[in-house]
């Protein structure tokens, strides 16, 4: 495990995108992924939003995915596996680069056939509690085809993302705008910020 958090630790200092494969192990990932169709086809995923609090708003010319937040409280014992994983990342994150990290929220992502996110930046203009956004993919067999990569945007060039299974991607969440290209199957993704 240690060694997955290196990896992805790592590729983030070279890059400011930190990229590793199967941080989760195939068989956590599989139960998260059975759990999120679980709750799809149960209708507990609600209309994602942008901005907080007063600003909060439904706009599906900015966004159209849908979403169902995780929380230890549903006392789900996959859910509660992946706070575990979270947590130890976590704590050697800040242990090797001092981060200073406290909370974390996190939530399943569904874009259904058609959804995308425009070009935005993960911190709220109110409140900048969010430091590293995490987004680790639910996808088996994807192709390019399908679509639905994450467009990061940096400085001087576009990073364009494959949402495949097991794969994790790191980044500060105030530093790089990004979207979500439409995608032509349903995506599905575990989404989340680690928080000061």
């Amino acid at each position: 495990m240690l060694h997955s958090f290196d990896s992805l630790i790592e590729s983030f200092i070279e890059n400011k995108v930190g990229i590793a494969e199967d941080f989760l192990g195939k068989s956590l990932l599989l139960h998260l992924k059975d759990n999120l169709k679980i709750l799809y086809a149960d209708k507990q995923f609600q209309l994602a939003g942008t901005g907080n609090n007063a600003g909060f708003e439904h706009n599906k010319l900015s966004r159209s995915d849908i979403i169902y937040w995780l929380d230890r409280k549903h006392e789900n014992i996959y859910e509660n596996s992946f706070f575990d994983v979270m947590d130890n990342f976590v704590a050697h994150l800040n242990a090797t680069c001092y981060t200073g990290i406290t909370n974390y929220e996190f939530h399943y992502t569904l874009y259904e056939k058609g959804s995308f996110y425009k070009k935005h930046l993960d911190q709220f203009k109110n409140n900048d509690s969010r430091k590293y956004s995490i987004i680790i993919y639910l996808n088996e067999n994807w192709q390019l085809k399908d679509g639905g990569e994450l467009c990061i945007h940096h400085k001087n060039s576009l990073q364009n993302i494959s949402p495949d299974n097991g794969k994790i991607v790191f980044f500060k969440s105030d530093e790089l705008e990004h979207e979500v290209l439409i995608t032509n199957k349903p995506r599905m993704s575990i989404t989340g910020w680690l928080k000061c």
